[in-house]
């Protein structure tokens, strides 16, 4: 019997269907915001807020805030704060009275509008892992972060909808000059996304270029009505900022620009091993940080911040996923809440050093209390390992498909007459199923989250397969992400001002 083959189609069709595909697979899904929807978990009443509230003031009263600025220091004298040395005193009433002109929430632009991001009230922002100098993979291992790897993470952050935010410091770069490396970042985040991302607070000349790349992006007028950078600005517990944040301080808060003011706590090390006196150290270094930007810029948008872990008392080394470090985030938000300001903490946080067991019950026990109490801004939401001290590849998309979860969890339940499903159960007889009802077909598609990365197949199937566990399966979903992935159109004139602002930057800094 003679046999036909099917006709060969011509290559220039071959080549369409490819680049069409490609485009697909390269389009990103739409970022997709969180509006909280279930009731907020508290676990303080407002007298326990109000002791831990009067608790820092006595603090701020009695022991002082170090101020390493001469300008700070002028300029919290000139408010009413009482300066002896390095170290400023606040009354109650000229703190609060700064506090109370911080807005409760406020906009931050992207590049792309439908990617601007509201920090405050009832939204939430998730955000990658910040500072890492290491990356991890299956394939190469442990290693120094380089620039590409930055480059990998913020394509990876753009390509996921469970992101809402680019970040800052996603990895270090450590083969770009530290003198220069935030320019380098900095335009990654301009031209490999299209979302929010974060200024350089290493130095106030950094801070400037940050705040003059942004200029260039969106104009010096639009982003002195809404943010165009959020910068982390974290105090040197216990009690002193150092020169350095004060000088980025300083900078964006003259230009208008978010600060995250956040407290770098550990129990037992840089606060006292009780929660109620780390609670209350917490308030009172990120208030007296919250002040001085009021000071400085009246209704500037800023963070109340925490990042509170313990340490382990027997062997020095920090611990994250501590059900203490729970207890303090539930409790820092409801402070921020005393005082009606938007709230950073919680993370996928974990002290291992793969992607393994250990990585994963961490980063949720972190995560759960942070999605229940309605965390406002989520810094290293996503491929936090080792302490901060890597960033993990595998690590970083199964952490995007908790996110996700998260996602679906905020949502809470809905309980629309459509939701109610009467006219599938019309259909259904006793004993039958739901499988082909109408209105199983109209939600198949929405009706559940399904993770990607979780193997939901029976035992026989999952071998046959080829036996993957989840870090080889996120393996190849970065790999592929990567492969698939296209920038987001970036206007060229001024991509052609950004790049040449860095060159005469890096020239003028003994670079280039």
């Amino acid at each position: 019997m003679m046999t036909t083959s099917a006709p060969t189609r011509p290559d220039s069709e071959r080549r369409r269907e490819r680049r069409e595909r490609q485009r697909d697979a390269a389009t990103p899904p739409p970022m997709q915001p969180i509006r909280y929807q279930t009731p907020r978990y508290q676990l303080l009443e407002r007298a326990a807020l109000q002791r831990i509230h009067d608790q820092s003031m006595k603090i701020l009263g009695e022991l002082g805030i170090d101020f390493y600025d001469e300008e700070a220091r002028a300029i919290l004298a000139a408010h009413g704060v009482k300066i002896v040395g390095e170290t400023a005193f606040f009354s109650e009433e000229v703190l609060m009275s700064a506090v109370s002109k911080a807005p409760a929430t406020f906009t931050q632009l992207a590049r792309n509008p439908a990617n601007n991001v509201t920090i405050g009230g009832d939204s939430a922002v998730f955000a990658p892992v910040y500072g890492p100098p290491f990356v991890i993979d299956l394939d190469r291992g442990r290693r120094e972060a380089k620039l590409e790897d930055f480059h990998n993470f913020v394509k990876l952050t753009y390509m996921t909808p469970f992101l809402h935010h680019s970040g800052g410091t996603v990895v270090e770069p450590t083969d770009e000059p530290v003198a220069t490396r935030h320019l380098d970042m900095l335009f990654a985040h301009i031209k490999y996304s299209d979302k929010a991302f974060m200024g350089s607070v290493t130095a106030p000349e950094n801070a400037a270029d940050s705040v003059t790349m942004a200029e260039m992006l969106f104009g010096a007028e639009r982003i002195r009505k809404d943010p165009a950078l959020l910068s982390l600005i974290n105090v040197s517990s216990p009690r002193r900022f150092d020169d350095r944040m004060l000088g980025a301080i300083k900078v964006y808060a003259k230009a208008r620009q978010a600060l995250l003011i956040t407290p770098f706590l550990m129990a037992g090390a840089m606060s006292p091993v009780s929660l109620a006196g780390t609670l209350a150290l917490q308030n009172a270094e990120a208030l007296a940080g919250i002040a001085l930007c009021q000071m400085i810029t009246p209704g500037m948008p800023v963070v109340y911040g925490s990042f509170m872990t313990n340490i382990d008392l027997q062997s020095g080394a920090p611990v994250f996923g501590s059900p203490e470090s729970q207890l303090a985030l539930v409790a820092g938000r409801q402070m921020a809440d005393f005082y009606g300001l938007p709230f950073r903490s919680g993370g996928a946080f974990s002290s291992s050093k793969i992607t393994d067991a250990q990585a994963g019950y961490e980063s949720i026990q972190v995560m759960l209390p942070t999605v229940l109490s309605q965390v406002n801004f989520v810094l290293h939401a996503a491929g936090w390992l080792e302490n901060g001290l890597t960033a993990g590849y595998e690590k970083f998309v199964l952490d995007c498909e908790m996110l996700g979860m998260y996602h679906v969890w905020a949502k809470g339940i809905d309980l629309s007459d459509e939701a109610f499903a009467f006219d599938a159960m019309q259909e259904v007889a006793p004993g039958g199923h739901f499988l082909g009802t109408q209105h199983t077909m109209r939600h198949f598609r929405t009706a559940f989250y399904r993770a990607e990365l979780f193997d939901y197949n029976s035992a026989e199937q999952w071998e046959l397969d080829g036996s993957l566990d989840t870090a080889q399966r996120a393996n190849r979903k970065w790999k592929k992400v990567l492969a698939d992935y296209q920038p987001p159109p970036l206007d060229p004139v001024v991509e052609a001002e950004l790049l040449d602002f860095m060159v005469r930057r890096k020239r003028q800094l003994g670079f280039g």
